[in-house]
């Protein structure tokens, strides 16, 4: 793994690598893309405006927080970032983790699909929220320097995510219909931006 792009450097230590491999051996190789790549949008939106995070926790929880869409994971009634948090709570209980910072990650990852969150109240959260919304659908993508997301996609390749992760959303809205996700699909246009991000255009 690349664990500076642009700059932006990743966390080492047990959790952050821990995180890595269990991403990248439950998600296919462009969702883990995705993980990571929400991770570096994310810091580098923090680094533009000054913002202290605590960047491990951020990445463990943006390597972990759509391993609630593959099989193994998938619940069949909690939505997919759910079932991620309490994945993540179990996760990082392995860890060692205290309850307080377990809570912590869990709720990034419900809050990525939340509501937008201010930074100036939880800024882990926020940059999860701007990291998969820069990366999945383009939105705010503007703020990102073009040489930061060419180095970003040349060190992660995007390998076809878009239509991948729109089925994975079509799947979930289709058996869980109250769900965050059903949401988006039927909102109208979310599919469709994402399929034509800009990242995959050219």
């Amino acid at each position: 793994m690349l664990i500076e792009v642009a700059g932006m450097r990743v966390p080492v230590g047990l959790a952050a690598e821990a995180a890595r491999l269990v991403c990248e051996e439950y998600a296919d190789e462009a969702l883990y893309h995705h993980c990571v790549r929400s991770y570096f949008f994310g810091a580098a939106w923090a680094q533009a405006r000054g913002l202290d995070f605590d960047r491990e926790l951020f990445f463990v929880s943006a390597l972990l927080h759509d391993l609630g869409l593959v099989p193994p994971f998938d619940s069949h009634t909690l939505s997919f970032e759910e079932a991620g948090g309490h994945l993540a709570r179990v996760f990082t209980a392995g860890l060692g983790w205290p309850a307080e910072r377990r809570d912590r990650a869990a709720e990034l990852i419900v809050l990525h699909m939340r509501d937008d969150v201010a930074p100036e109240v939880d800024v882990e959260s926020r940059l999860l929220q701007v990291g998969t919304s820069a990366d999945v659908s383009g939105t705010g993508l503007e703020a990102f320097d073009p040489s930061f997301t060419d180095t970003l996609v040349a060190a992660y390749p995007r390998l076809g995510f878009a239509k991948s992760f729109v089925r994975l959303f079509q799947d979930q809205a289709e058996r869980k219909p109250g769900c965050a996700a059903a949401q988006l699909v039927a909102g109208g246009g979310w599919a469709q931006r994402t399929v034509s991000h800009p990242l995959d255009q050219g």
